[in-house]
């Protein structure tokens, strides 16, 4: 066994501590409650930076690089500490203490996966998926116990929601990998506070899930996502933001939802893959060979992905109309295939115009234009439109609205791209600002003209 899976098991059984924190909610003494809860978790940290010195076996299981250095165990802390305030807010605020279980073992029990697939393969997607699988396991059964627990102690009720302990520990499984893709190991107690927010939110929503719709989408986000990597059209935190955005979307909005997303997702990576060479000589080729990123994946969906838990979160947290929310998902994924289908196609002609002055500019200059490119925007927000009508119920009136939402955030690409883009915002940005001004566009329309 390698050092490494050594220190992610050590990690894993303090992060197993987090079991015991049901059982602290039966005493009937609040203040009592929360130092049974953190005082696990708080000794753990005060034995790594004041007693474990670097001559015990102890520093050597637990150590991470920088420990070394510093010659105290302040990743131990650190992560021990993490779970203490989560605990807090368990005990002491509404963050439900079984999902407070599952969060825990989730991110303790990820790294140990991780780490135990790289044993048998030193590959990022297989680790990222070993990670992936024990972390959903783990959060699965933590919930289940900590619900357990719970109820033996009489502070809960013992009937478990499967459907919601089964996409708390997915969401929670992908949110995890993406944070680590892109961030340290030592950034562990970052990715649980995360998740435990994250969670919290998703389990306050109380989404009508069922078990078959959260199978379902884990097979298929799961697949599409290996699919994305493999063909090169998306990096690993890229690909894991889609999967992420993917599963989201079919739980909380539905399969007429995601066949949109997924249409701009596979269209939008291939037509940046589309004769790839001469982009690169004309040099407005996307950089990694193609491979959309974590940032530009989230840029382009962040709005939509909103819409979708404003969606599941209507009308009774926020008394809205849920299908405001879908005209302003539509809208948004109609904007981003829209400045994708016209950036990556368009930008193959030659005589650009400027859309500011109609001057002629240099191919690849922001804000520039080109009629194909116009030409091929229309189609891209056509698809989106034609998917919307097939999968959706809604009017031609409904459909011609989302095509009007993606000229419109291509408009507003072009508009920003010759006039802010470089010196006020970057291009992530701006792709964002034209979702989003889609998005507003569409339920400006749609309550104009009376569609709900």
């Amino acid at each position: 066994m390698t050092g490494t899976v050594r220190r992610a098991g050590a990690f894993a059984a303090v992060g197993t501590l987090a079991v015991a924190v049901p059982a602290a909610t039966g005493f009937r003494s609040l203040e009592l409650a929360t130092v049974a809860a953190i005082a696990p978790f708080v000794l753990v940290a005060a034995l790594g930076v004041t007693v474990i010195g670097q001559e015990s076996r102890l520093f050597d299981l637990f150590a991470r690089p920088g420990d070394y250095e510093d010659g105290k165990l302040y990743g131990l802390a650190a992560f021990s500490l993490a779970a203490a305030g989560l605990a807090l807010l368990a005990v002491r605020f509404s963050l439900p203490v079984p999902v407070f279980v599952g969060v825990v073992v989730i991110v303790a029990y990820g790294n140990l996966g991780q780490r135990l697939a790289y044993t048998i393969r030193s590959d990022e997607v297989v680790a990222t998926a070993g990670f992936v699988l024990v972390g959903f396991v783990a959060g699965v059964a933590g919930q289940v116990l900590g619900t357990q627990i719970q109820a033996a102690v009489g502070e809960g009720a013992a009937a478990v929601d499967i459907p919601l302990v089964l996409f708390l520990a997915a969401s929670g499984a992908f949110v995890a990998a993406l944070l680590r893709s892109v961030l340290f190991e030592r950034d562990d107690p970052l990715v649980m506070l995360t998740v435990g927010l994250l969670l919290w939110l998703f389990f306050e929503l109380d989404p009508s899930v069922t078990a078959q719709r959260v199978v379902i989408a884990l097979a298929v986000t799961v697949l599409l996502g290996y699919l994305s990597y493999a063909l090169d059209t998306a990096s690993l935190p890229g690909m894991l933001t889609g999967v992420l955005l993917s599963f989201l979307t079919i739980v909380l909005g539905g399969f007429g939802w995601f066949a949109m997303l997924i249409s701009f997702f596979a269209l939008g990576g291939l037509s940046t893959k589309f004769r790839y060479e001469e982009k690169l000589d004309r040099g407005i080729a996307e950089e990694n060979e193609g491979a959309r990123g974590s940032g530009n994946v989230l840029a382009n969906s962040i709005v939509a992905l909103f819409a979708v838990v404003a969606a599941a979160a209507s009308p009774s947290h926020t008394a809205v109309d849920p299908l405001l929310f879908f005209y302003a998902f539509a809208g948004a994924v109609a904007a981003a295939m829209t400045d994708t289908f016209s950036s990556e196609f368009g930008g193959l002609y030659d005589n650009p115009r400027l859309i500011t002055t109609l001057k002629p500019v240099e191919p690849g200059t922001d804000g520039g234009v080109t009629w194909q490119g116009v030409a091929a925007g229309a189609v891209g927000a056509g698809i989106i439109a034609g998917i919307a009508a097939l999968t959706q119920d809604i009017s031609t009136v409904g459909s011609s609205v989302i095509l009007l939402c993606g000229l419109v955030g291509m408009i507003v690409d072009s508009l920003l791209g010759a006039t802010v883009e470089g010196s006020v915002v970057g291009n992530q940005g701006v792709n964002m600002l034209a979702t989003l001004a889609a998005a507003l566009a569409g339920v400006g329309v749609v309550l104009v003209v009376g569609l709900l």
